[in-house]
């Protein structure tokens, strides 16, 4: 008897409590309180020129209902992107659980003024809560429309440049500028500040003519603000054509079996003949090596070191010139061509090599054809470089005056004889190191625009 009231209990509370817990599961799923994922990208600070932006919105219960993107500025709002989503299927089973859009912003279509802008993203679920409006996700994100461009003008008026040589103009940016320079073609000069208080926004800002540039490089000063606005300003800029002497160079066999030994540490295919090694030394290791050069560039100084005329070797006869064009021939046939980037300087061999100026190691190494060499910082994108050394005096970050000896000449590397090649680089690039040397040419290109300066 006890078994049977049991047995009679059991099927009468079982579907009870089924129905109970269908109940509330139900009711949990339709009442659920999980919002909506908003994802936004990208999240920019400044909205400066037309933005695309994509929005990824998901929800794994009850599906997606609504979405509204809008900007509000002032009290102003404006819808960008709105859509409702279907319901489909038992319990929004086939609706939509994700979705994917692009929308763009556009501060002079939009109106927007100058100033804070709020872009706002809501999203509503298929929940009946909140009186069955649904649960609400919002994402809101803050921007400053700045669409007007930084103001930059140059201060030094006339400008004068050889072929190959160096330039410095002095110019003016407003208060908003991040970053400045100088453009010659594709080639950047970067800007340093130098003013402060009442002179704020003075800058300098060397740059080279690439002895290699066409006729009429483009030339102009550039600047960009914390938004990314750019501008340009043209400024007159003379370039002085240069002819730059052809030299004949002739490579002997013997010369090839005393230098390739050196190269040991390049990989040279074993099966290439001595003349095939030394084309791929000359070609593709030198590339290498002026891209290490080229690169030092980032490792300047912000603050002028050098002052006055720089030192020569002493007692040292030019060799070869800046840019000339020489051309290698091997048995009497022509098999390569090459710039020489610099001035070769023949003294008594094993002679002191001295600083030219004022500056700071950021190379003391050996460095492919160039042997061991040593580049000096002198602040603002200057440096100069000292190769085929058989000796190294200083060390990286060692800070020289001008006169220290810094090395000892040599023939290290891809080089004929005891001999310091000696270059000049503004911002990674080789010019001519002539200049430097010459007291006139520094006051009349570089120190009578630095007097802008205290003016």
């Amino acid at each position: 008897m006890g078994k049977k009231k049991k047995t009679s209990l059991f099927f009468t509370i079982g579907p009870l409590v089924l129905v109970l817990g269908f109940l509330v599961w139900f009711l949990g799923n339709i009442f659920e309180g999980e919002k909506s994922r908003i994802v936004l990208q990208p999240l920019p600070d400044f909205l400066s020129q037309s933005q695309d932006f994509n929005i990824s919105i998901s929800d794994k219960k009850r599906g997606l209902k609504y979405l509204r993107v809008s900007v509000h500025q002032e009290g102003r709002e404006t819808t960008v992107l709105e859509k409702r989503f279907p319901f489909k299927g038992l319990l929004n089973s086939k609706g939509f659980h994700r979705y994917n859009a692009d929308f763009s912003l556009d501060p002079n279509k939009l109106h927007l003024a100058q100033g804070r802008v709020d872009l706002e993203i809501r999203v509503r679920d298929y929940s009946r809560r909140s009186g069955g409006d649904g649960n609400l996700a919002l994402l809101q994100h803050k921007m400053v429309v700045d669409t007007i461009p930084p103001a930059i003008r140059a201060l030094s008026r006339m400008n004068y440049v050889n072929l190959g040589g160096t330039g410095l103009v002095v110019y003016q940016t407003s208060s908003d500028t991040v970053e400045s320079g100088l453009f010659v073609d594709k080639l950047f000069f970067p800007g340093f500040t130098i003013g402060k208080g009442s002179q704020e926004g003075l800058n300098v800002c060397y740059f080279a003519i690439p002895n290699d540039a066409k006729s009429r490089p483009d030339i102009y000063l550039w600047a960009k603000d914390r938004a990314g606005n750019l501008t340009k300003a043209r400024f007159y800029c003379q370039i002085r054509r240069k002819r730059f002497r052809t030299e004949r160079i002739n490579i002997t066999d013997r010369f090839l079996e005393r230098v390739l030994p050196y190269f040991s540490f390049y990989q040279l295919d074993p099966a290439l003949n001595n003349t095939e090694k030394f084309l791929k030394v000359n070609r593709q290791l030198r590339k290498e090596n002026n891209l290490i050069f080229f690169n030092l560039r980032t490792r300047t100084g912000t603050d002028q070191l050098w002052k006055g005329t720089w030192a020569r070797l002493k007692n040292a006869a030019t060799m070869a010139g800046f840019g000339d064009r020489r051309k290698y021939y091997h048995k009497g046939k022509i098999i390569d061509e090459q710039v020489h980037l610099g001035v070769d300087l023949a003294s008594l061999a094993n002679s002191e090599v001295n600083a030219s100026n004022r500056g700071r190691a950021v190379l003391c190494d050996r460095l492919g054809i160039y042997g061991l060499t040593v580049v000096l910082d002198h602040g603002q994108g200057l440096a100069s470089v000292y190769s085929h050394l058989s000796g190294i005096n200083i060390e990286v970050g060692q800070e020289v005056m001008k006169g220290d000896v810094i090395g000892i000449t040599g023939q290290t590397g891809l080089a004929g004889g005891d001999h310091l090649h000696f270059g000049i680089m503004v911002y990674g690039v080789f010019v001519n190191p002539i200049e430097w040397w010459d007291s006139h040419w520094i006051r009349d290109n570089i120190t009578r625009k630095l007097a802008i300066l205290n003016r």
